[in-house]
């Protein structure tokens, strides 16, 4: 079932990158989506302009489904507030957790994937920051302000889309895929029109294969050109390895020793992400060549087992991943660790 999921997932966005037969379709379910949406954006229109707490609010969010990279800028951006002397907290849905209908979730440190789920988990591991989930970000707020009163500035990890929360900027990640066939969903891979971009603070487009000419921008990302045109800001981002983490016992490794360790050795790597032939490009591209190259639903809860039935001498995974491999027995399993 899992590895159905993967091909769905990949059909699904392969359509999605043009205006094909079985998009255009799909558009009158697409018309209905576009009303839902305006009807929503009506009812909530004065949502942003009233922040709960007077605690600024910067919302990390996309149009696209699936990953584009938003965790790594959370990660960054709340890190940075730090540096700047900010007291930063987080707030997330919390995909994958069991979560009390009118009550949130509140941790910070080393948190239990399975109460706050993988990425909050890693988030409050990589920053340090308190964390609050729960599907009602405005809940989610309520509650970490009310359990972290010395909190100054909130990121929301995702909620673009969840108007109910107040927000001051807006920052949007874009990757390669673009806007896709430009069409929301289920005839396009979007969850808003491509013409919200234009009110968002920022764009950060994620690029991954060899490095751009500075200037170059995709061609799927027209849209985002235009935004830029009307005054809002882009940025690019990569994301490139800086150490690897042995998961059994703790041994943390400089990126360039741990590949000239091991470059050599029988590598396999798994993934558990929005778009893990990101990773696996990363990998390839800082020369290693891992074989087999195992690709998960998102969240999937049974990467233990998948580790288990490969071979190699080491395995490969993303950070998000080794939230839930904690503790693990297999002393193959390594971590990779970007910024």
């Amino acid at each position: 079932m899992p590895k159905l999921q993967t091909l769905l997932a990949q059909f699904a966005h392969r359509i999605w990158q043009r205006k094909g037969l079985i998009s255009t379709l799909l558009l009158p379910l697409s018309w209905l989506v576009l009303a839902a949406v305006f009807i929503k954006r009506h009812r909530h229109t004065n949502a942003a302009a009233h922040p709960t707490h007077g605690v600024p609010v910067i919302v990390v969010g996309n149009l696209m489904v699936g990953g584009t990279g938003k965790t790594p800028v959370v990660i960054a951006l709340v890190n940075a507030l730090k540096a700047l002397g900010r007291r930063p907290g987080v707030i997330s849905r919390g995909y994958g957790a069991r979560l009390p209908k009118h009550e949130a979730r509140v941790g910070k440190g080393n948190l239990n994937p399975a109460q706050f789920g993988d990425e909050p988990a890693l988030i409050a591991q990589a920053t340090g920051a308190p964390i609050a989930v729960h599907p009602k970000r405005r809940l989610a707020l309520q509650y970490l302000i009310a359990a972290h009163p010395d909190i100054d500035i909130v990121v929301s990890d995702d909620g673009l889309q969840h108007l109910a929360l107040p927000r001051d900027i807006e920052i949007v990640v874009q990757d390669e895929r673009g806007l896709g066939n430009g069409r929301v969903l289920p005839a396009g891979p979007l969850r808003e029109p491509p013409s919200r971009l234009k009110n968002v603070d920022l764009v950060v487009l994620h690029q991954s294969g060899p490095t751009p000419q500075e200037g170059s921008i995709p061609s799927t990302q027209t849209e985002v050109q235009h935004a830029t045109a009307t005054g809002v800001t882009q940025l690019r981002m990569r994301l490139q390895p800086v150490s690897c983490t042995h998961i059994n016992s703790g041994q943390v490794v400089p990126w360039p020793e741990w590949v000239t360790q091991h470059r050599e050795t029988k590598l396999a790597a798994v993934a558990a992400i929005g778009q893990p032939n990101r990773f696996f490009g990363m990998l390839k591209q800082n020369g290693l060549n891992p074989a087999p190259t195992i690709a998960l639903p998102d969240h999937a809860a049974n990467i233990h087992t998948t580790i288990q039935n490969v071979g190699q001498d080491i395995v490969l995974v993303t950070d998000k991943d080794a939230i839930k491999l904690q503790g693990t027995p297999d002393t193959r399993v390594w971590s990779v660790q970007v910024a």
